[in-house]
């Protein structure tokens, strides 16, 4: 593990190279000192893991309580964790306002209640304009220009034949896992692009200085790359103002960075995989979006010296290629955000097939690690 002092935190590094330096957090990890202290040291952007996410926010009992009828949500965890990124001078990516998955399955039934019957195609375009609104409004005016973007649509692109919408090339997700897709079913084909406008309109009516950010996983594969720079296209040809002229209502892509084998040291820090990344930034930057990575962990499910090693040497070529990129096409990568920031040797289930235990720039005793050195030599450059 490494010894060496870093006078210059690493974001501000990442900054000369046109990118902020991000991480993420969970209502617990607020009481974990040694991680928000790195956090504060190293990184200028944060993400919530899971507490600005609907399923989180909304309030059952008081939706089901409202004389109007609309969504009611509890920020109690959320606040706390923007009001710390704020406090320490983080800006924060807020994710995400509308995903399918996980999704309370009582927010598209009458009254709020599984047991009635689902509620009009109407009354479901209503709660969520109401939805994404009235989020989008609690954080911007009670912390004003910290959420510095919104993923407002999260994995709509399916990733099978059987989870699409065959219908066009976008392949909209019908199914996960065998779930119905319930944004498209009862909201309609065009959920994606309708959910757009909405938070589009909030932003513009608070005058905020918000990115609107459509956000998916295996982004940097050329098929579903594909359908997600038609799915923005169409995003960004569904509402004319005033004047007849088309709205750029989605600024940007995220690119979920899980790299690597899924659960499985095999395909792991495969140096093939950087090209492909570095030419999806490209492809999504060409019609003038701009390009986040969200979710970035580069998987490692072995602690062996050589691996460690390659792991650091992977770090150091894929951020090296960040930097060039920007460098070349005039910072059109505007956040690397880092999910696997920390190793968990003890991780099972979907954490440790989605990161893999030892894929953090420190390990689980807060000592950075030749990964982070790799990075931080990297963006000295």
């Amino acid at each position: 593990m490494s010894n060496q002092v870093y006078e210059t935190p690493l974001y501000s590094l990442a900054e000369k190279h046109g990118f902020k330096m991000g991480a993420c957090f969970s209502f617990w990890q607020l009481k974990d000192e040694k991680y928000l202290a790195f956090m504060k040291d190293h990184f200028n952007s944060i993400t919530c893991t899971n507490e600005t996410k609907a399923y989180c926010l909304l309030d059952q009992q008081a939706c089901q309580e409202a004389e109007d009828g609309m969504p009611r949500m509890n920020y109690f965890m959320a606040d706390q964790m923007i009001t710390w990124a704020r406090e320490n001078g983080l800006k924060v990516r807020g994710h995400v306002l509308v995903w399918d998955a996980f999704m309370k399955e009582w927010y598209f039934h009458e009254g709020y209640d599984s047991e009635k019957p689902f509620a009009s195609k109407e009354t479901i375009r209503a709660r969520t304009q109401y939805y994404i609104d009235q989020v989008i409004r609690h954080f911007e005016e009670k912390f004003p220009g910290v959420i510095y973007c919104w993923d407002v649509v999260n994995e709509a692109i399916g990733d099978h034949a059987d989870e699409w919408d065959g219908s066009t090339e976008m392949h909209i997700r019908t199914v996960r896992s065998g779930v119905d897709n319930l944004f498209k079913t009862h909201m309609g084909d065009d959920y994606v692009e309708y959910s757009f406008l909405c938070a589009k309109d909030t932003v513009d009516a608070l005058g905020a200085d918000i990115r609107l950010i459509y956000n998916d996983y295996n982004m940097y594969y050329p098929w579903k790359r594909k359908s997600a720079i038609l799915l923005a296209d169409s995003i960004n040809h569904y509402a004319k103002d005033a004047n007849g002229h088309y709205r750029k209502l989605c600024d940007g892509i995220g690119m979920q960075g899980y790299i690597g084998g899924y659960g499985k040291q095999q395909g792991c820090m495969d140096d093939n995989d950087i090209p492909d990344i570095i030419e999806s930034i490209r492809q999504y930057a060409a019609p003038g979006l701009e390009v986040h990575i969200t979710e970035m962990a580069i998987r490692n499910y072995e602690n062996d010296a050589v691996t460690l090693q390659k792991h650091a040497d992977f770090c150091g070529k894929l951020y090296a290629a960040f930097r060039d990129v920007n460098t070349e096409e005039k910072n059109i990568l505007t956040c690397v955000a880092i999910w696997g920031v920390q190793d968990h040797p003890n991780i099972q289930g979907y954490g440790y097939r989605m990161n893999g235990p030892y894929c953090g720039l420190i390990d689980e005793n807060y000592n950075t690690k030749a990964s982070f050195d790799a990075v931080y030599t990297q963006m000295s450059k």
